[in-house]
């Protein structure tokens, strides 16, 4: 089998291409490295471009005419920054990706798998979220997802494709065999904030406190980033049992189950680590929401996946990414 992986160099993208690689799928690469990173693609099959080029998505599949799949994770992410530019996400999650699902079609290509975002979702009164909860986007960023989701079940109503989309909570961790990790040298989301808290020496700032959760702090479902790419490889294996018939699309929560709030995940930073770091409370962020966490079993009844690694073992993994990130990215 061969896939195609737009946004293939990023964080995600790379450790599904790994886990690819791992099984015996050939990762076709494409990424424009505007977030992705080059040294992600070395050894792999890789085209330097954008998602909207057409030329150069046509020359993809003309060498790779054995491509089945394409799995679509190229996209900006951070919500702050959605805030601030919402003209900027827009154009590059939805505006792009219409344009690359009309390139995908013309090149015959049936089957897509979307990264999508649990942040579409109104929580329940009790957080917890399923694949037939209320779609409520809060910030630019997520809406985005939502507007793509829709987008991709009207084209595949009425044209040859099909399309999954994988609803991820938060990814932490990294490549256990330590080949990616996160590309960002000062992520934004909590965890990677803790790590730059311990390496400046400051305490960490827990950004809003007054939310409906057990201890204030915002909630979240952490999920190790290797057992999200081993969801997508079991996507591919039962994509066509899954969307066959009348099934032209569907959605898959890749989750735990299990919600976590910022201020237990710190206590799992500080029990895992030998440098434990302080907390200062602070105000929320532009575009924050108090979080949830999935309740569902489908990945597990129709993907026949489960996670596999604990929250403790994403804070080392992260950790241990952390330490090695300058040797392994020139910058």
């Amino acid at each position: 089998m061969k896939v195609l992986i737009a946004g293939g160099a990023g964080f995600i993208g790379s450790t599904i291409a790994s886990a690819c690689l791992d099984t015996g799928i050939t990762p076709v690469i494409l990424d424009s490295l505007v977030t992705g990173r080059r040294e992600f693609t070395e050894g792999r099959v890789f085209y330097e471009g954008d998602i909207a080029d057409g030329t150069l998505v046509d020359r993809v599949f003309t060498e790779h005419p054995d491509i089945d799949a394409v799995i679509q994770c190229a996209a900006l992410i951070v919500v702050p920054d959605s805030v601030a530019d919402p003209v900027g996400y827009y154009e590059a999650n939805v505006a792009k990706s219409l344009d690359f699902v009309g390139h995908l079609l013309r090149n015959d290509c049936p089957r897509m798998i979307f990264s999508s975002s649990a942040s579409i979702y109104r929580a329940n009164d009790d957080l917890t979220v399923d694949e037939e909860s209320a779609v409520e986007p809060l910030s630019p960023y997520a809406r985005t997802k939502a507007v793509c989701e829709a987008m991709f079940a009207d084209v595949a109503a009425t044209r040859p494709l099909r399309v999954l989309s994988l609803r991820y909570f938060n990814p932490i961790g990294a490549d256990p065999k330590m080949r990616t990790g996160l590309q960002l040298p000062r992520p934004s989301h909590a965890l990677g904030q803790m790590i730059l808290a311990q390496e400046d020496g400051v305490p960490f700032r827990v950004t809003g406190t007054d939310y409906p959760t057990r201890d204030g702090s915002g909630i979240r479902d952490y999920v190790h980033v290797w057992d999200l790419a081993a969801a997508h490889v079991a996507a591919l294996r039962t994509f066509d049992t899954l969307l066959a018939g009348a099934t032209t699309s569907a959605a898959v929560n890749l989750g735990t189950g299990t919600g976590t709030t910022v201020r237990e995940l710190l206590d799992a930073f500080n029990s895992v680590t030998d440098a434990p770091i302080a907390s200062v409370d602070t105000a929320r962020r532009p575009g924050d929401v108090v979080g949830a966490y999935t309740r569902s079993d489908r990945a597990k009844e129709l993907l026949g996946w489960q996670p596999r690694y604990s929250v403790a073992d994403g804070i080392r993994d992260s950790l241990r990414w952390a330490a090695l990130r300058g040797e392994i990215l020139a910058g």
